[in-house]
């Protein structure tokens, strides 16, 4: 059974666990689910979601993959990464979404990346719903150490407050 290696996806523990790699505006919040001109969630038990602001707000883990008990030999063998995440905006105010992944070896070094472009969610041409966004690595070369999962955004009209994309049941699983 694969298990999710990031630790608060969904803001069970406020930021804990997150390196904000960038806090601008009125900075990350947690919220409870639906929120303001929010939508309720698909997936039963997750109540609480992240939020950004009106300047970028980018948050980061580094998971370490000996550290979670995964041997060289396991790694070794190349097995599927994937990575998905939940990501939606208020029905008042645009914003824009964006997530980085990297494949990295023991020196820090990429391996493979997943940067897809950002998402712009409009409230106008989009319901602005929670959608999510998934991706499995695989065939990605020797030397597999840790994985770098980093996402954010912010709002499209710079209102002050945390009118930004909102994120959360984000997670990271290891086929082994």
């Amino acid at each position: 059974m694969t298990r999710n290696l990031l630790k608060n996806a969904s803001g069970e523990e406020q930021l804990e666990f997150w390196e904000l790699t960038e806090n601008g505006g009125s900075q990350w919040k947690v919220e409870d689910m639906p929120g303001d001109c929010g939508h309720d969630f698909c997936i039963d038990g997750v109540a609480k979601y992240f939020v950004t602001s009106f300047e970028l707000c980018l948050k980061r883990q580094l998971i370490d993959l000996l550290e979670e008990g995964f041997s060289d030999d396991q790694l070794q063998a190349q097995p599927a990464i994937t990575v998905e995440d939940w990501y939606c905006g208020r029905t008042d105010c645009g914003c824009n979404y964006q997530i980085s992944v990297c494949l990295l070896d023991e020196n820090h070094e990429v391996i493979q990346e997943f940067k897809p472009a950002p998402v712009i969610l409009d409230p106008e041409f989009d319901d602005c719903s929670w959608k999510q966004i998934r991706h499995t690595f695989t065939d990605y070369g020797p030397g597999l150490r840790f994985i770098s999962f980093e996402h954010g955004g912010q709002d499209s009209k710079f209102w002050d407050g945390w009118f930004g994309a909102r994120v959360t049941g984000s997670s990271v699983t290891v086929e082994v």
